[in-house]
């Protein structure tokens, strides 16, 4: 096998997440008697974070003050209903578990806020990862490649012993900062004819591609 570890992204590439995501954002608008937003225009904002998804979501000329409360209304809202609607992709599971039982190690990097994607992680899929991070103070988010070279230097591989597989431009993008090849999934928050604009060299339509890409 070419590759001795796997990165996952975690929304939109193992678990689905938009609706508690636009359920949450449309809370933390509402508070603030703010327009709310459409589920295709949050699923076009996600990717960069939370705070870049409020950012984008707000209406244009919304003050510093009034994002940080509402970050502060979604986190609270959110760390509550994460799971009311999220769930993990068709045969996901049973994927990650094929890969690891042929020896690759597996690793989940996400812009989402690292308490979530911990809880998420461990309760939807215990003990299939090696390690799980997401967004913490003082670590640049994704498309920077500080995350993924972190876990590189504390699983004891290269570059070239990695491949990062996620469902944006903003993965597509971590994976050439990073220096690694990369899979484009294209049953999550970004279609086919999205992903090879910007960029994807590789894309598959179902998680049991990856069995033959990475086993073979």
């Amino acid at each position: 096998m070419k590759y001795q570890l796997a990165i996952f992204d975690l929304d939109g590439t193992i678990l689905n997440t938009l609706k508690d995501l636009y359920l949450a954002m449309n809370y933390a608008l509402r508070e603030k008697n703010f327009p709310e937003r459409s589920l295709l225009e949050i699923k076009s904002f996600v990717g960069n974070g939370i705070l870049k998804l409020i950012k984008r979501s707000v209406p244009v000329g919304t003050s510093d003050e009034e994002i940080m409360q509402i970050h502060q209304i979604f986190r609270e809202y959110y760390s509550e209903h994460c799971k009311d609607n999220t769930a993990p992709y068709s045969d996901i599971i049973e994927v990650i578990q094929k890969l690891r039982n042929a020896g690759i190690k597996t690793a989940v990097i996400s812009n989402k806020i690292d308490s979530a994607v911990k809880i998420l992680c461990q309760d939807y899929f215990p003990n299939l990862f090696d390690i799980v991070t997401g967004e913490k103070q003082g670590v640049p988010r994704k498309p920077a490649p500080d995350s993924v070279q972190a876990i590189l230097q504390t699983l004891h591989y290269t570059s070239e012993q990695a491949i990062y597989i996620g469902d944006s431009e903003v993965d597509i993008q971590t994976a050439k900062n990073s220096g690694l090849s990369c899979i484009s999934v294209a049953w999550g928050f970004r279609d086919e004819e999205f992903l090879k604009a910007n960029g994807a060299g590789q894309i598959i339509f179902e998680p049991s591609a990856l069995l033959n890409l990475l086993l073979s």
